[in-house]
């Protein structure tokens, strides 16, 4: 499966240089609802899914993607403007969680039997579960173990790889980086990497190729 990750430039560039993605905790994320689009009316089940994300929090992180990389949105959101990156990745199909959007909590019932067993896949809906206003990201997760901390900046990180395949690089329309700075990073050993710089479409509310390729220096 296809999948994009937008990054400013700064972090686009760093990524491509050491060849790795940082890892997000649940605690970072910028929905709240994260591991809570439960009805939690009641105190206990509250407490109980507050607990879980805290701990989940501690061993386990996730990787973002969206299914498509033309929504002026997610360049404006997640690629400073404009003015970022958007890495294009090859995932195992079987490794991609796609989240499900709604405008209704989950009940409780979805996810457990009444002797509090877990109901088959419920696990998967707590983890895949956003609000309905968050759709326009068309969100892919890939889920990982937090295992070696970088020493200097306490981050985690997951390395490019058969499960993570760099196959796109694509320049924001706004982006200063230019085909050298890209050659600086990428090295001869991603030679297969296609390199595309974007641009708003002339008719559409979309970012498209711009195949004009002397307009990239």
């Amino acid at each position: 499966m296809r999948v994009y990750h937008f990054l400013n430039a700064e972090h686009g560039l760093d990524a491509l240089r050491n060849c790795h993605l940082k890892i997000a905790r649940f605690g970072e994320l910028n929905d709240p609802f994260e591991l809570l689009g439960v009805d939690l009316s009641d105190k206990d089940i509250r407490q109980a899914f507050k607990k879980i994300k805290i701990a989940l929090a501690e061993y386990r992180g996730l990787l973002c993607f969206s299914r498509r990389w033309r929504n002026p949105l997610l360049w404006s959101h997640y690629a400073d403007r404009h003015k970022g990156l958007c890495l294009g990745f090859d995932i195992p199909d079987e490794l991609a969680i796609r989240v499900t959007y709604t405008a209704r909590r989950l009940m409780p019932t979805d996810l457990f039997f009444p002797d509090n067993a877990v109901r088959e896949g419920a696990i998967a809906k707590i983890l895949a579960t956003k609000f309905s206003h968050w759709r326009y990201e068309d969100e892919v997760r890939l889920f990982v173990s937090l295992e070696d901390r970088d020493p200097q900046n306490g981050h985690y990180f997951y390395d490019f790889s058969e499960d993570l395949k760099l196959a796109q690089v694509i320049v924001g329309p706004q982006s200063s980086i230019s085909r050298y700075d890209l050659e600086g990073v990428l090295g001869n050993e991603n030679a297969h990497v296609e390199r595309l710089k974007a641009r708003p479409a002339f008719k559409t509310f979309r970012v498209v190729m711009n195949r004009e390729e002397s307009l990239w220096t």
